[in-house]
């Protein structure tokens, strides 16, 4: 393993973008949307029309862009991943909290 390769964040290393650039950076960039989408539904998404919507989402894939160049060293991917499970636990605890409201 070189020094480059030690250096990778977590997605990067699994997606062996040092041995398979093109291959790597694509599937690094999946990657990264899937969990944006994710994240952006869990915790900002709004009732909009289709076409704000899809306005939102091509934006957001177009932001991504970046977000994968950085996410080659830096925790981009892992970061999403933990602000996942944080707005997962906080929907849940607000659905609860409102069923017991409602009881």
């Amino acid at each position: 393993m070189t020094n480059v390769e030690e250096k990778m964040s977590f997605f990067a290393s699994l997606y062996r973008v040092g041995d398979q650039p093109e291959l790597g950076m694509w599937l690094l960039y999946g990657t990264i949307v899937i969990l944006a989408i994710v994240t952006y539904q869990l915790g900002f998404a709004r009732k909009l029309p289709p076409l704000k919507t899809a306005v939102i989402y091509v934006l957001l894939a177009l932001g991504c862009s970046i977000l994968t160049f950085f996410a080659v060293f830096l925790p981009v991917g892992e970061g999403l991943v933990v602000a996942i499970v944080v707005l997962g636990i906080y929907k849940i605890r607000l659905s609860q909290e409102k069923k017991r409201r409602e009881a």
